[in-house]
C-alpha cells in the first residue's frame, strides 16, 4: 500500500527533522490517526520526495523525522498551457486538476478581448494543483501564473514552439504535426475562451510566430481543449 503523501512549502536539504503546518498535522493525527513511528512521504513540488517517520504525532504540530530523500529531475520536455479564465470557475478548476495529474509544467491564465470573469483567487487555485499533484503522486508542482493580458503573455513567451488552436477557418496543422517537424524541449499552447480568440489576436499571435492548430473535428470547451493540448504535447 502506497504510503500517505503530503506537501510542504519549503525545504532546506540540511534538514533532517520538520515540523508540519497545523492543517497537514491535522490531516495527518487526527483524520488518517497516525502514530509516532509510522511513515509517510513528503515534497516540496520542487522534486524532492522526502521518506519521513513520526516522531511526535500532536495534532497541531505533528514532527517528523527524513529517513531518505530523493531529488527527481524535471521532465525533460517543458508543456506551458496558456488558457483563458472561464465564467464557470469550477470548470477552470477542473482544468487545473488534470492539467497538472498529466504533467504539465506551467499555467497562465490568460486575459482575452472575449473572456468574461477575471476574478482569480490564487491560493484556492494553486491549492487544487497541489492536491492533483499529491494525489498522481508527483513531486513537481505546475508553476500557476496569474492572468496575464493575451497580448503580453503571447510576446513574453519563450518556449522554442509556440502554437495557438482557434476555430476561425484556414489553414491549420494539428499538434503531432507542428511536433514532429519543430522537435523541442518546451512548448506553449494558447487556448481562447468561450467565444474564441478575435480575428485581431489570432493576427498577433502569427506576427509572434504562434503556429495555428487544430484539436479536432468538433468544437471544443475550452477547458477541454486544454486538456486535450496538454495530453497530445507531453504524449501522456
Amino acid at each position: 500500500m502506497a504510503l500517505p503523501f503530503f506537501y510542504i512549502d519549503n525545504y532546506d536539504e540540511v534538514q533532517t527533522q520538520l515540523v508540519l503546518n497545523e492543517e497537514t498535522s491535522k490531516h495527518i493525527v487526527q483524520v488518517l490517526r497516525m502514530k509516532v513511528g509510522e511513515q509517510l512521504n513528503l515534497t516540496d513540488g520542487k522534486g524532492s520526495l522526502l521518506h519521513c517517520q513520526i516522531s511526535d504525532d500532536n495534532r497541531k504540530q505533528c514532527t517528523v523525522v527524513v529517513k531518505s530523500k530523493i531529488k527527481n529531475q524535471k521532465s525533460k520536455k517543458s508543456v506551458t498551457i496558456a488558457i483563458s479564465l472561464l465564467k464557470n470557475t469550477n470548470r477552470f478548476e477542473w482544468f487545473l486538476e488534470k492539467a497538472t495529474e498529466i504533467g504539465v509544467a506551467e499555467i497562465i491564465p490568460l486575459i482575452c478581448e472575449r473572456t468574461e470573469k477575471e476574478k482569480f483567487r490564487f491560493d484556492r487555485l494553486n491549492g487544487i494543483c497541489i492536491s492533483a499533484m499529491l494525489q498522481s503522486q508527483q513531486t513537481w508542482l505546475p508553476e500557476l501564473y496569474q492572468p496575464t493580458e493575451f497580448a503580453a503573455a503571447i510576446k513574453d513567451a519563450t518556449s522554442l514552439v509556440k502554437m495557438v488552436a482557434h476555430c476561425d477557418k484556414g489553414e491549420k496543422k494539428t499538434i503531432p504535426e507542428v511536433m514532429a517537424k519543430n522537435p523541442s524541449t518546451s512548448y506553449t499552447i494558447f487556448i481562447g475562451p468561450e467565444g474564441d480568440f478575435t480575428e485581431e489576436e489570432i493576427k498577433l499571435a502569427a506576427s509572434m510566430q504562434c503556429q495555428y492548430v487544430t484539436l479536432g473535428e468538433t468544437r471544443l470547451r475550452t477547458e477541454t481543449a486544454g486538456v486535450v493540448a496538454a495530453v497530445l504535447i507531453t504524449g501522456l
